[in-house]
C-alpha cells in the first residue's frame, strides 16, 4: 500500500503562484510514475502533469510554460510550481502514484483561482 498526502492548496489571484507538494510513503518502488490531476465543478479529472523515475515529465497543453512538476527522490515527494494561474486552473488537485502494484490517490488539495 501506498499513501499520499498533498498541501498547498489555497486560494490566489489570477496571475499568481502556488506550489503543491505531495509525499508518498509505504511501499515505494524505484520504478514508480508520480503525477497531478484536477478536477473542477462538475467536470472530469484531467491531467496536469506527471514525472516517471524521477525524471521524466509530461504536462497537459493547457499548462505548458506555466506549471512544472519535479520531485525528490530521497523524500519520496513530488512537486507542482504552478505559476501565471487563471480562473480555468480553480478545481481540487489529486497527487497520484503509479507503480507495477497498482494506482494510488491522495484525498486532493483545492486550489482556487480568483479573476
Amino acid at each position: 500500500q501506498v499513501q499520499l498526502v498533498e498541501s498547498g492548496g489555497g486560494l490566489v489571484q489570477a496571475g499568481g503562484s502556488l506550489r503543491l507538494s505531495c509525499a508518498a510513503s509505504g511501499r515505494i518502488f524505484a520504478i514508480n510514475t508520480m503525477g497531478w490531476y484536477r478536477q473542477a465543478p462538475g467536470q472530469r479529472r484531467e491531467l496536469v502533469a506527471t514525472i516517471t523515475d524521477g525524471y521524466s515529465t509530461d504536462y497537459a497543453d493547457s499548462v505548458k510554460g506555466r506549471f512544472t512538476i519535479s520531485g525528490d527522490n530521497a523524500k519520496h515527494t513530488v512537486y507542482l510550481q504552478m505559476n501565471s494561474l487563471k480562473p480555468e486552473d480553480t478545481g481540487v488537485y489529486y497527487c497520484s502514484y503509479s507503480d507495477s502494484s497498482g494506482d494510488y490517490w491522495g484525498k486532493g488539495t483545492l486550489v482556487t483561482v480568483s479573476s
